[in-house]
Order: C-alpha cells, then sequence, then structure tokens
C-alpha cells in the first residue's frame, strides 16, 4: 500500500498524463495561466536576445545544464557525471546552483568530493567564489532558463519519460520552455530511468528533425546499492523478493518506484514532495518501516538528508547509486566538453 506523505505528485501527474476528461477540463481550466507563462518566457528570452537585458560573462570555461520541463529529468546526474568526468581529467570543477533545497548542494559535495559546490542564487557571485576557492572549470546545474549568464556550452536534458505528459505550458503541464527552445542547446542528451531503450531513441529522433544539434542517450539504471551509515555494497540482486520500502521526496518517484520493483522486490512506496525537509516523525516513521520491512531503500538525494539523522537502533537503510551509462552519442558528449576543457597532462 503507498503511503504519501504531504506529495502533491499524484495530483500533478494526474493532471499532466491523464487523458481522462476531468483531468482534459483541468487543463483547460489552467489555459489563460499557461498562455501567460509561455508569453511571459518568450517575452524573456526577446529581451535578453535584443540587449534589452544583459547577460554577464563568467570567469572560468563553463557549462550549463538544464531542462525544458519541471523535476524529474536527470539533470543533477548529469552534472553531476560531467563534473566527474572533469576531475578525472585531473581538473578541479566548481559546481554552481541556485540553491533551493539543500539536498542537491549535499549530495554534489558526497557524490564529487574533489569540486568547490557553491550554493548562489546569483551565478556570477557564485562563479568568483569557485573561481577563487580554485576551480578551473565551471558546471551550472539547473542553469539552462539563466540567460542573465553567458556559457560556453549549453546542454539540454530532455527525459524521454516526459512525453507521457502533456506538451503544455505551466501550469497546465510541465514545459518551462517550447521545443523552439531547443535552439540553444549545444548538445542534447535524452535521458531514460524507465522508459525503454525505443522511446528514448524515438524521442531523438524527433529531437533530431526539429533541431541540427548533437544528441546523446544516457540510461540512467541501478547501479549497485549502498549502506546509508556503512557504506557497503550490495548488488540490486540482493532486493529479489525482500519485503521493501521504498521511501522518496524528488520530483519523479514512479521512476524510482519502477526501479527498485524492477529487481524483484516486494514493494511499499513512501513519498514525499520534492525537496522535502524531513521532520523527526518521518525519521522516526522510517526507522519503524526499517524494522518491519526487509529493507528501507532510499534515492541519493534522500540519503544525504538522513544520514546523519539515522538512529543507532534502527536496521540502517540501502540507498541506490544510480549509473549513468550512455546508449548513444557519450563519446560526442566527452569530445564537446574535452574540446572546451582539455584534459590536464600528466607526467
Amino acid at each position: 500500500m503507498a503511503r504519501r506523505h504531504g506529495d502533491t505528485h499524484r495530483l500533478i501527474r494526474w493532471l499532466w498524463t491523464s487523458r481522462r476528461l476531468d483531468a482534459r477540463l483541468a487543463r483547460l481550466g489552467l489555459l489563460p495561466a499557461a498562455g501567460l507563462w509561455r508569453a511571459g518566457m518568450r517575452l524573456r528570452e526577446f529581451s535578453f536576445r535584443r540587449g534589452w537585458r544583459a547577460s554577464h560573462p563568467l570567469p572560468l570555461p563553463s557549462v550549463a545544464v538544464g531542462n525544458l520541463t519541471v523535476g524529474g529529468s536527470g539533470k543533477t546526474p548529469i552534472a553531476t557525471w560531467i563534473a566527474r568526468h572533469y576531475a578525472a581529467q585531473g581538473r578541479r570543477p566548481g559546481i554552481l546552483l541556485r540553491g533551493y533545497g539543500a539536498d542537491e548542494v549535499l549530495l554534489h559535495r558526497h557524490d564529487v568530493p574533489e569540486a568547490i559546490v557553491v550554493a548562489n542564487p546569483d551565478r556570477v557571485a557564485g562563479a568568483a567564489r569557485a573561481a577563487a576557492d580554485g576551480a578551473d572549470v565551471l558546471v551550472l546545474d539547473d542553469a539552462y532558463q539563466r540567460l542573465d549568464v553567458l556559457r560556453d556550452l549549453n546542454i539540454l536534458v530532455v527525459s524521454a519519460e516526459t512525453t507521457l505528459a502533456v506538451r503544455w505550458p505551466l501550469p497546465a503541464g510541465p514545459w518551462r520552455e517550447g521545443w523552439g527552445a531547443m535552439e540553444r542547446a549545444d548538445f542534447v542528451v535524452v535521458t531514460r530511468k524507465r522508459a525503454t531503450a525505443e522511446a528514448a531513441a524515438a524521442l531523438e529522433g524527433d529531437i533530431g528533425r526539429r533541431a541540427s544539434v548533437p544528441t546523446a542517450i544516457a540510461h540512467l539504471g541501478l547501479l549497485h546499492l549502498e549502506g546509508l551509515i556503512s557504506g557497503r555494497r550490495q548488488a540490486v540482486e540482493a532486493l529479489r523478493g525482500q519485503r521493501v520500502v521504498a521511501a522518496t521526496a524528488i520530483a519523479d518517484p514512479d521512476a524510482f518506484v519502477a526501479q527498485v520493483k524492477g529487481t524483484g522486490a516486494q514493494v511499499q512506496v513512501a513519498t514525499w514532495r520534492d525537496h522535502y525537509d524531513f521532520r523527526d516523525e518521518d525519521v522516526a516513521w522510517l526507522a519503524r518501516a526499517a524494522r518491519k520491512a526487509d529493507h528501507v531503500v532510499l534515492t541519493a538525494k534522500d540519503a544525504v538528508k538522513l544520514r546523519d539523522r539515522w538512529p543507532a537502533s534502527a536496521p540502517e537503510p540501502l540507498v541506490a547509486i544510480l549509473n549513468v551509462r550512455f546508449d548513444t552519442g557519450g563519446e560526442a558528449l566527452v569530445a564537446a566538453l574535452d574540446a572546451l576543457v582539455p584534459p590536464v597532462k600528466r607526467r
């Protein structure tokens, strides 16, 4: 049985994906607001393009990662993958975030310890801070719509799962901008979690017919499991036949739940709204769930908020670690990144 704590995802999913008459009528009711949103975004882009509003340079080579829809596209895993790539090449990446929700800041610091992570809604000031602290390349997470800063490489992330949603602007649909905004992209990464490879390839083909831009397909799948406290690794096959509580506070819990169910586990679902700050009673509920079930499984984004608060008397949860694996186009993306900032030559 699903247990939802202040989570509006089901309502939003119904509004943005259902073809039922009641959902269609609800979307029609939001059409005036959606029209205002789309008009406002187009006017904003036009004002930057005409130079009425200034776009400011950054002090270091920069890669911006973002999407056209609200949440759940996989932009943060892609940004993390880019930062890890540069770190592996001997560079010191600076990861810039707007600072909404401490979970993403903590996640980047945990996943890329070599990086300088700066949370500041002023990306120019954040870039200056990262440069002063020793960064030599910048990765801007959730910055596709940040037209107030110039970037050297603009990467658009489009989720294959968004093909299930209507292509209406906010709030009637999940779209921040229409597909016309794709012309600003230097590279498009199609991500898939629960979507099939065929669905992702179809979306990639659709993008290719609309825009002349290099593309790649990345599968964000479960790599392994790690103990929340101990860090001990387990194979995902360890969940087969087990009673599992899949608990999360992310924008797209359905993809995470589908991945956990794909292991063959018997899954109960517990969700909170995106970026939720877990309260003491929530931690206590999860601890009771861990004692009753075989395992509680968390996303990495939620784990960073619970690791220091988990009671020692309760069995530790398992953290689902995602793997970014490129089905197509991975070499082209690496070439684009290295053309911007070459690897450091090691002696």
